[in-house]
């Protein structure tokens, strides 16, 4: 085999980057939208059809609205978001438009009825403000920027939860004062307080989860903090406890200290942030449900629901909550169907009770069907946050999800009696135009934070800067395509493997018979001669592969000095371009080109058995690029 036949190794610019073939999602999400705007806009006609026993009128053309707004917002994601999770938006359109289906049923019942209604076309509003928010947050290209805004998520957090506090603007609702009103419209500040709080909570643990990490004592086999770092959670159950008492709001009450507890406790992975947290959370749980008396109408509410006495007072008496339960009762497995029930028989249906006008309508199959749609969003925040390399993206994401995660246990678990009323609504299916609006907010960022966590990792680039590499390996890569011709300089360039310090010979190999195969290319050759004999090049002789056996080349840079005793190794000229062949000739004995003669092995001196004067035969390297023919010398004239 010919040595400048073996493949020659690639260049840099023809080495393929190793890039996944990963698709982006954005097909699927666009198939899965489909599905989304089947399920609303099948409530609005099932409803019209069961009600009237025809289409509405307006429905092609609300079917056109939905439709148009979700592929606006599916190009913009495209755009902005390419490599965002294919599943969260579509589960949030479903759930947008399986409310508003809902909250539409529900007006077509108070119109009857001859009360407040047109629900519907509010939260038609709120939805198209909710979607262009979202198509604003997705502006920000790099979620880490809301880190640097920090102590403003703070402040404005701080701000909205305190403005129902204002005279003239804050306002009193069923004995909470969570609401401001601006003109015609009323607004909650205390959803978009969540959102706030959850970024300055990422940005806050993030940077100080070092010193909150630290363990103190170990009691009853759990290691808790240190006494000064209990600043941080007390102060935000200090401001949970305000919100309780005085604008009587247990939901964000409950929802704020929550947050804070649950982003602490992943943060620094200490489950002794949950105890303390239970234990600061059990105490003033207690004391609201004894001493405020809007907590306590819930709490008797909740545990004495059937009673008569409760059920009939004119405050804080338990009918809107026995009277869903009839009303899920009725429902049974599959429910009575689309506009068939009488949802509208439980007060406020279309805000706080309206999973149990979906547990009337849709039976126990369709509210668990809604649970799972909210526990695939859970689950799909929760992933990325598995999947995001940067500590606060992972924070954030997992303080939105369990945002959504408290807010639909609590209202589920208040509706079916399983804890008391809190007034939180349900995320995307409740009527609330600040709720709502919050929600697509939160929706926004886990689609950022998503696109950062699914987006591949980028390849090294194709073109090498070779300025920046060292003397070695800059040669070889400028050298790459061109031949080896030139020698290497002492100080360039890698070493070929060596023979071990105590050999000081190459390998010899028996004299091979004259009808074997040539010899491989890159081993070097050597014969012995007469000790004290000058050395001159000769010609190769043929058959040239019956003198010469394999052995491991020798550094091109160095060769190790022959001692006094073994004999003498001549160096080509060409060694640092081919692998050298040499032979060992006696001492003082000139050489002179010598003519043909065959067979060669007659002329040449005897050879040194291989275990006196030679090391053991190495395995041959891989092949090595060579453009100039292997040179070999041997005792007796040139052919």
């Amino acid at each position: 085999m010919s040595p400048i036949s073996s493949s020659s190794p690639p260049t840099p610019a023809a080495i393929p980057l190793a890039v996944p073939a990963r698709s982006t999602g954005r097909w699927a999400e666009a198939g899965l939208l489909v599905i989304a705007l089947l399920l609303g806009l099948s409530g609005f006609l099932l409803t019209a059809v069961n009600r009237t026993g025809s289409s509405p009128a307006q429905f092609l053309s609300l079917a056109g609205c939905l439709v148009v707004a979700a592929v606006v917002v599916h190009l913009w994601v495209r755009r902005t978001a390419p490599w965002a999770d294919p599943v969260i938006l579509p589960v949030a359109v479903a759930l947008n438009g399986l409310g508003l289906a809902m909250i539409q049923r529900l007006d077509m019942a108070y119109k009857i009825l001859e009360r407040t209604h047109n629900y519907a076309s509010k939260q038609a509003m709120w939805t198209g403000v909710g979607i262009v928010l979202f198509c604003a947050m997705l502006l920000v290209r790099d979620y880490r920027l809301l880190r640097r805004w920090d102590r403003w998520a703070m402040w404005g957090g701080l701000a909205f939860l305190i403005l129902p506090f204002v005279p003239g603007l804050g306002q009193s609702i069923n004995g909470a004062r969570i609401w401001i009103r601006l003109g015609p419209m009323s607004f909650q500040p205390a959803e978009i307080t969540k959102v706030f709080l959850a970024v300055f909570f990422a940005s806050f643990l993030m940077a100080n989860r070092d010193n909150l990490a630290l363990a103190g004592r170990k009691i009853l086999g759990v290691n808790l903090p240190r006494a000064r770092h209990l600043g941080p959670l007390l102060i935000v159950w200090g401001v949970s406890i305000v919100v309780l008492v005085l604008q009587r709001d247990l939901g964000s009450s409950l929802l704020l200290f929550g947050l804070f507890v649950v982003t602490l406790y992943v943060a620094t992975d200490r489950p002794s942030w949950l105890l303390i947290g239970a234990a600061l959370f059990i105490p003033a749980a207690w004391f609201a449900a004894t001493h405020l008396n809007h907590v306590q109408q819930r709490v008797d509410g909740w545990l004495h629901a059937m009673d008569p006495a409760i059920y009939n007072l004119e405050y804080g008496s338990s009918q809107q909550l026995v009277t869903g339960l009839f009303g899920m009762a009725s429902g049974g497995l599959l429910g009575t169907g689309w506009g068939k029930g009488y949802p509208n028989l439980v007060p406020f249906a279309n805000s706080d009770f309206i999973i149990a006008s979906f547990g009337e309508e849709l039976g126990l199959m369709g509210m668990l069907a809604l649970l799972m749609l909210y526990l695939i969003l859970i689950e799909r925040g929760l992933r990325t946050a598995v999947h995001l390399r940067e500590g606060f993206g992972k924070l954030l994401a997992v303080s939105l999800s369990f945002t959504i995660a408290l807010q639909v246990f609590v209202v589920v678990g208040g509706v079916t009696r399983l804890i008391p009323l809190t007034g939180l609504t349900t995320p995307f299916l409740a009527y609330g135009g600040s709720s709502l609006v919050a929600n697509w907010i939160i929706l926004a960022l886990l689609v950022r934070l998503s696109d950062a966590a699914r987006r591949p990792v980028t390849a090294a680039p194709r073109i090498i800067d070779t300025a920046e590499l060292p003397t070695s390996i800059r040669k070889n890569v400028l050298n790459a395509d061109t031949p080896d011709d030139a020698s290497v300089p002492p100080d360039q360039g890698p070493a070929a493997p060596v023979s071990p310090p105590e050999q000081h010979a190459a390998p010899v190999a028996p004299v091979p018979p004259q009808d074997q195969g040539p010899a491989a290319p890159t081993p070097s050759n050597w014969s012995s001669v007469p000790p004290n004999q000058p050395v001159a090049p000769a010609a190769p002789v043929s058959p040239p592969d019956q003198h010469t056996a394999p052995a491991s080349p020798l550094d091109q840079r160095t060769v190790p000095p022959a001692p006094s005793n073994q004999p003498t190794v001549a160096l080509d000229q060409h060694a640092a371009s081919a692998p050298p062949n040499w032979s060992f000739v006696p001492p003082n004995q000139p050489i002179v080109p010598a003519a043909p003669v065959s067979p060669p092995d007659q002329h040449a001196a005897p050879v040194s058995p291989p275990d006196q004067h030679a090391a053991s035969p190495a395995p041959p390297n891989p092949p090595t690029r060579f453009t100039n023919p292997p040179t070999r010398f041997t005792e007796g004239g040139r052919a």
